[in-house]
C-alpha cells in the first residue's frame, strides 16, 4: 500500500528524515557542512519532520538557524546527546538585515562553520528553530555558550535591525542567533566573507595560507581529517586566522551582553532581554 493519502501528504513513512533525504549529520560528513536544510517549515520529531499546526509559539524561545542547526539531522543528534526527545519546530524565514558568514576558528568536528554577520538590506532565507527551556539549553552548551573559553554567544537581535517574517507574513520581534566570540573571517578587502560551502571555503583558505597547509595539509579531505577531534590542532588553526590578520568583527557584537549581568545565554525568554 502506498504511504501517500489522496491530499498528497506522504504518511508517516514518507517523513522520515532519510525518505526526505534530511538524515545526514555535518558531525558524520563535515565536508558537506551545513547539511541538507528541509524545503518548508516543519515539526521535528524524532527521525520524522511533520507538519506545523502553527508558526508561532510563545512558550518557546526562537533561534535563528545560519549553519548546521538547520539541519534536521544535526539538530536530532545535539538534542538527543543531552537526552530530549521532545519535537522542534522549524519555521522557515525571511530574514534581513544578516548574513551567513565564516566563523574566525576551527571546529573538532572537521569543518569551518557559518556565523551570523551584520548585512544591512541583505534578504536571506533562514529558518527559526523554536527551543523549549531543556532545548535551549542543550544548543547553547553544543555552541559553547556556557564556557569561558566557547566559540558562541547566544544574542537577540531586535527588529528594527534585524527583520524576521514568517512565511504568513507575520513579523517577530526579534530572535535569538549565536554570535561567534572569534569574529568572522573576511574575505581578503576586510568585508566579511559569506559561507560558499565547504569544500571550496577549505580549498581557498589552504591556497592562501602557507601555515594552514602546515598544519591540515592541501587539500579540504586533509584539512577535515586532521581537524576532526583534535582540540589543539584547532586551537592552533584558529590563532593563525587571527595572526594572518583573516579576522574581522561580525558587527554583531554590540548585541552580545554580559554573562554575568544576565545575558541571553543566562535566562531563557521568547522576547527581549531586559535592558
Amino acid at each position: 500500500m502506498s504511504t501517500e493519502d489522496r491530499t498528497g501528504d506522504p504518511g508517516p513513512a514518507g517523513r522520515t528524515l532519510r525518505a526526505l533525504g534530511l538524515a545526514e549529520a555535518p558531525r558524520e560528513h563535515p565536508l558537506r557542512y551545513p547539511g541538507p536544510w528541509p524545503r518548508e517549515s516543519g515539526l521535528l520529531d524524532g527521525d520524522r519532520l511533520l507538519p506545523l499546526d502553527r508558526l508561532v509559539h510563545e512558550d518557546r524561545v526562537p533561534v535563528l538557524a545560519f549553519g548546521s542547526n538547520a539541519s534536521p539531522g544535526q539538530l536530532r543528534h545535539k538534542v538527543a546527546r543531552f537526552g530530549i526527545s521532545s519535537p522542534v519546530p522549524m519555521v522557515r524565514a525571511r530574514v534581513t538585515g544578516v548574513d551567513v558568514g565564516v566563523s574566525a576558528h576551527v571546529s573538532r568536528m572537521g569543518y569551518v562553520s557559518a556565523s551570523p554577520l551584520k548585512a544591512p538590506g541583505v534578504e536571506r532565507e533562514l529558518f527559526v528553530i523554536w527551543l523549549d527551556a531543556e532545548q535551549l539549553s542543550a544548543i547553547d552548551a553544543s555552541e559553547g555558550v556556557p564556557l569561558p573559553d566557547g566559540n558562541y554567544d547566544r544574542a537577540w537581535l531586535p527588529a528594527p535591525d534585524v527583520r524576521v517574517e514568517l512565511p504568513d507574513g507575520t513579523p517577530l520581534p526579534g530572535a535569538h542567533a549565536y554570535v561567534n566570540r572569534h569574529g568572522v573571517l573576511h574575505d581578503g578587502t576586510g568585508a566579511p566573507r559569506t559561507h560558499c560551502g565547504q569544500r571550496p571555503l577549505l580549498t581557498g583558505l589552504l591556497m592562501g595560507s602557507r601555515r594552514l597547509r602546515e598544519l591540515f595539509g592541501v587539500s579540504a579531505e586533509q584539512f577535515s581529517t586532521r581537524a576532526r577531534a583534535d582540540r589543539l590542532l584547532c586551537a592552533r588553526g584558529t590563532r593563525v586566522f587571527a595572526e594572518e590578520h583573516l579576522v574581522t568583527s561580525s558587527g554583531l557584537e554590540r548585541y552580545v551582553r554580559s554573562r554575568r549581568a544576565g545575558s541571553p545565554g543566562a535566562g531563557v525568554s521568547s522576547s527581549p532581554p531586559r535592558a
